[in-house]
């Protein structure tokens, strides 16, 4: 993966990236955000972002941050795919790949099991928003 990108001047890299995406999630209340560090395990990303919404407008403000935010800091989306109301939404940002999912789809796919091995999370903390 490509370590900085360059857009007019400013430049970012991929650990930059996550941690700004982390920040507009935060500032639009997502839940149980998630940070993967996968350079080395991934010749996909070099971070994988995750988060969930409680309903589909919230999924849509969510990427509508996260897409507005780093537009800001000159980086542009590769590609964006799902629909609010599937409850798993995507944004590729190449070095940065941004997963928002409801609650219910995220235990469904529990793919933060694809890179920390952990255990499917448990429901309880989704529906109730606890940590």
């Amino acid at each position: 993966m490509k370590q900085f990108q360059e857009r007019e001047g400013v430049v970012i890299n991929s650990q930059q990236m996550a941690e700004e995406l982390v920040k507009a999630l935060e500032e639009k209340q997502a839940k149980d955000i998630r940070m993967f560090d996968v350079r080395g395990k991934s010749s996909v990303t070099d971070f994988y972002v995750v988060a969930s919404g409680n309903s589909a407008p919230h999924l849509k403000a969510l990427l509508s941050e996260a897409d507005s935010h780093m537009k800001d800091l000159k980086v542009k989306r590769f590609r964006s795919s799902g629909e609010s109301e599937s409850g798993w939404m995507v944004i590729d940002f190449i070095d940065v790949v941004l997963h928002v999912f409801s609650p219910e789809a995220r235990l469904y796919y529990a793919i933060e099991k694809l890179w920390d091995g952990s255990a499917r999370p448990n429901q309880d903390e989704f529906i109730t928003g606890a940590e």
